[in-house]
């Protein structure tokens, strides 16, 4: 590539940029959170119930389990079948019930029911993943993470910002195409935005008013 060439597709990239984020701000100014929680193990609990389960079914859930689990030693009194039945209207849940279990087992044994506050510590816990894990750290940590799940990586493959190939790669070139100061701010941006603006099925992209600006801009 030229550097003439290679300064075009900065200056494109870098108006898709601007575009993207300054939508975002005007659409969800101060967003939150919606996932529930009560601490930071019931955080850990309801993030690692959100893998390929809808947040909104996930929250009706943990209202219920909360109030009867809120530290690991509770986990460790009930039996996997009986995790099995509060969380069986869920997607994996025979799977996420050994999960919970184990990993209680382990923060008790070797950090004294305290979760980790580093992501590689987190990510040998059963069932946390690296987006499980960097979604904890966003909660409760000030370092810089920028959690990709479904909906962003599926945003940032219509916005022409990531090839689409894997949750890994997404992620970097996320890093690399925002400000590390919006990323926090932009992760729950970006999902409420493709939620409600840009889902992946049933998609008008008539409605979706991001897709249309890039378009009538000749940035895709």
């Amino acid at each position: 590539m030229s550097f003439k060439n290679h300064k075009t597709k900065f200056h494109v990239r870098k108006k898709k940029i601007k575009i993207i984020t300054d939508t975002l701000n005007f659409i969800y100014p101060n967003p939150i959170s919606s996932l529930y929680y009560t601490n930071e193990f019931t955080l850990l609990i309801a993030i690692l119930l959100t893998s390929r389960s809808r947040e909104k079914k996930v929250n009706q859930i943990t209202k219920l389990l909360f109030k009867k689990i809120q530290k690991p030693q509770d986990i460790i009194q009930l039996s996997v079948n009986d995790i099995q039945n509060y969380i069986k209207h869920i997607g994996l849940y025979n799977r996420k019930s050994r999960n919970i279990y184990d990993l209680s087992i382990i923060l008790i044994k070797k950090y004294n029911g305290i979760i980790p506050k580093n992501i590689f510590e987190l990510e040998s816990l059963p069932g946390i993943g690296h987006k499980t894990a960097s979604v904890f750290m966003f909660h409760v940590s000030e370092i810089p993470v920028f959690p990709i799940d479904t909906h962003i990586h599926r945003m940032m493959f219509r916005w022409k910002l990531s090839n689409g190939k894997n949750i890994r790669q997404t992620e970097k070139n996320a890093k690399h195409f925002f400000s590390k100061k919006n990323w926090k701010k932009l992760h729950l941006q970006i999902i409420s935005y493709g939620r409600e603006y840009s889902p992946s099925r049933g998609w008008n992209p008539k409605k979706d008013i991001i897709y249309q600006k890039l378009v009538n801009n000749n940035l895709l």
